[in-house]
């Protein structure tokens, strides 16, 4: 199951699990669209993966399957 995490690694931007700006790769990197699309290019600077866009939860599967809570922000890597 996706994790579905909060933010941006690059911009920490919020990224709700019902965002459509979300973008991951195969390892489930995050980065919001606009980093994605202009700063990365689409390609994840972790791994090399293509960014797509984050399929969204239903919010009825919300409750007993929360997203993560845990944020990852690096941007002095990118």
């Amino acid at each position: 199951m996706l994790e579905l995490r909060p933010g941006c690694e690059r911009c920490d931007k919020d990224l709700p699990p019902d965002s459509t700006e979300a973008r991951i790769c195969s390892f489930e990197c995050t980065f919001c669209a606009s980093c994605a699309d202009h700063a990365l290019g689409g390609i994840c600077p972790n791994c090399g993966g293509e960014l797509l866009p984050r399929p969204r939860r239903p919010a009825g599967k919300l409750a007993s399957n929360p997203p993560s809570s845990t944020r990852i922000y690096k941007p002095a890597s990118r």
